[in-house]
Order: C-alpha cells, then structure tokens, then sequence
C-alpha cells in the first residue's frame, strides 16, 4: 500500500530499531544492559498512586474530560509555575494540558508551520524535533551546539535570510542529550533574537527539576521579562515525578499559539483520563514533592558519579552535568558513534545510544542514561571496562 510522501521520508524511530536488536539478541541468551532510553525507572511518588486508586473508583470519572484538560490540572500547572519560577499564568488561556509533551511538541510544529517555512533546530537535539519539521514540509536548519560554546547555539550565526523565514526555534534545557544547563540571560538573547526576526521560541523544560547538585535550580524561559509575546514551555510530569508511562504534560506561554495549539489538538484527541488529571495535579503542588525529588535526585547523582568514574579508563570524556539525567560522553578518536556502540551491543551486551541519531553535530559523541537502576549501572560499567580493555588487547 502507498504511504503518503510525508511519512515515506521519515526513519522509524531509533529506540524502535534498537529495541528490535536487543530483543533478538535476548533470544540468543544474552543479558542486555540498557543504559540508552531517557527513563526513569524507579515509580511515582505513593501519594501520587493512590490518588489514581482512589479517584479512579468513582463511577463518574470514567466519561470524557474537557479539551486542553481539568480546569484543576491547568490550575495546578499555573500554581506549580508560579511557585517554582515565579511566573504568572492564566490557568485557562496560558496553560493547556498535553497527552505527554511529546504530543504537543510534535503537533505545534502541524499547527504554526506550512511547507517550506524554516524549523530550527538543535544540533544534537531531540528526534521529536526533526521529525515534526519534516512531516509539515519544512526546512530544516540544524543549530550546532557545540561543547565549547557551553552546548549553546550562536544565534548570531544564523543567516540573515534564513531567520527571516524560520517559524520556530526550538530549545531544550536542561538539555537532551548534552546534559547542558542555560542562564536566564542566554534564554533572554534567545527571547531577543526571536522578537527582532518575529519567530516562537519554543522551549522544552522538562529536566529542570531533575538537579544533580544541591542549589541548582534550572530557568524556565517564562521568566524573561516579556516573553510570552514571542514564547510557549512544554513540560512535562514524566521527569519530575517519573510518570512517563502516564503522558502527562502542559504548553504554557503566548495565548495566541496555545489556541491555535488547542485547536489542531481537538481534531486529534479528546484530552486525559480524569483520574490521571487529578494525581497529576498532585504530584505539582502536593508540599511532599520537595523532599520526594530530593531523594530521587541524590540516586541520579550517585549514578552519575558512578559513571564517571569509569570514564577516564574507558577513554570517554564528559563534561559533570549538573541537572538532566544524561550523561554526554565524548568518544576516543577515530571511533564513531553508531560502530561504537553497535559493538558494544554485540560484544558487551551494553546498550547506549549513539549520538549522530541526535543531528549530525552528535557524531562523536555517546549518551549514558541515568534511568537505570544503580546495580545494573555498575554492572554495564564493569562490562564497558572489560570490553575496552579485550579491544585494546590489556
């Protein structure tokens, strides 16, 4: 059967194809150790669980919720926004609630972009983006994040006729894959640059309350002053209180790209389970989140050091992350990241993603997930070690 042109382009989704590799080689007995996919491993906060059981036994929760989400979940975003950043937001026209941020990612770009417009994109960054360009016809134009500019793109450096034509321009911090955290003045030159060529700036914030070290307390870009006339933030629970598998997440930011978000997303879906709602409004403004996030926080940072440890011996160099949960491992020369890692695969039985899959400014580069739990992370380690050290014939 014919697929239409827009999807004969794309790629399947890289965690898809590995995840079929892994799978065949578990057949062949191997034991695989993952340390590619970003996501947490450990559940949800209880209180946050036993909200979902308890509401979820109300006979009259179970009928369709209202587009862009109960009120009391855009309230709760709209609280949580307030309190963490000290950001003011109309809970009914600045915030709407997403199936996951991915979603909404990938349907902002079908709701503001026509064939041909410009996308910018970070280079590495995350696949969603490239994708999303690429099934609206756009152009995409790659924004290098290069290591000694701190990951950072030189908006400076983007043509003049080329900005004038681009659409959006996405940013991620902290972000994935480098790990890279942001200033609020960087994000503010990203707000000046987006008013001078009249572009959205989207920016996709859902590591920043993932922090690996104590007073770090990550931006969001809403805190610029005037940035919601040229602005959206998507976040997302699926980091901060580990909820990946229940897709919930928010756009918050100008009110004009929110309903014309909102307007696309009714074509598409019919919102959230109520329920899910509801514990979602929990794990945002419940007081126990605080000290809940601190105790996972200080097992990603275990994890971290961990990894790090062993970098120097296995001849990976990375910059210490200070919040995300990825680390960004440069790899020796002369190797690239798909041999690397396919090899390792083979022949270690240990999984990391490649870092061209992130744009062509990845290559080079591998990214270790933190999401694993703390005994497999040193068992993958020690296999990493051994392996590295049969190659090098040690």
């Amino acid at each position: 059967m014919k697929v239409a042109r827009r999807i004969a382009s794309l790629r399947p989704y890289y965690f898809a194809q590995v995840g079929a590799k892994i799978r065949a080689l578990e057949a062949q007995g191997w034991r695989v150790l993952r340390m590619d996919m970003g996501a947490p491993d450990g559940p949800p906060p209880p209180f946050v669980i036993e909200t979902l059981r308890r509401r979820v036994q109300d006979p009259h929760v179970h009928a369709y919720s209202p587009y862009g989400g109960l009120p009391e979940y855009r309230e709760a975003w709209a609280r949580y926004y307030q309190e963490r950043f000290g950001v003011s937001l109309d809970p009914m026209t600045e915030v709407l609630g997403l199936i996951g941020s991915k979603e909404g990612i990938f349907h902002l770009v079908q709701a503001l972009v026509d064939p041909g417009d410009v996308v910018l994109v970070p280079d590495p960054g995350y696949l969603t983006y490239q994708g999303a360009a690429r099934v609206a016809g756009a152009e995409l134009v790659y924004l290098p994040l290069k290591e000694e500019r701190g990951f950072f793109p030189d908006l400076d450096a983007v043509p003049e006729e080329v900005a004038r034509r681009a659409r959006i321009l996405w940013l991620n911090y902290p972000n994935n894959p480098t790990g890279a955290t942001v200033t609020l003045e960087e994000l503010a030159r990203a707000v000046d640059f987006a008013r001078r060529y009249n572009i959205l700036v989207a920016h996709d914030a859902p590591y920043v309350d993932v922090v690996l070290e104590p007073g770090v307390r990550p931006p969001s870009i809403l805190q610029v002053p005037g940035s919601k006339e040229v602005a959206v933030e998507f976040n997302s629970l699926s980091k901060r209180a580990n909820m990946a598998g229940w897709r919930l997440g928010a756009a918050v930011g100008n009110p004009e790209v929110l309903e014309a978000l909102h307007r696309y997303k009714s074509q598409v879906d019919s919102s959230h389970f109520r329920p899910m709602m509801e514990a979602g409004a929990v794990a945002l403004t419940d007081a126990r989140m605080d000290a809940w996030m601190e105790e996972r926080n200080a097992v990603y940072r275990q994890r971290r050091d961990i990894i790090l440890a062993y970098l120097d011996d296995l001849g990976l160099a990375a910059t210490t992350p200070v919040a995300g949960m990825y680390i960004w491992a440069r790899l020796p020369e002369g190797w690239d990241s798909m041999t690397y890692t396919q090899r390792l695969l083979e022949e270690a039985g240990v999984s990391v993603t490649p870092g061209v899959v992130f744009g062509p400014h990845g290559e080079g580069y591998v990214r270790i997930s933190l999401g694993t739990a703390t005994e497999v992370i040193e068992e993958a380690m020690e296999r990493m070690l051994r392996w590295w050290r049969r190659m090098n014939g040690r």
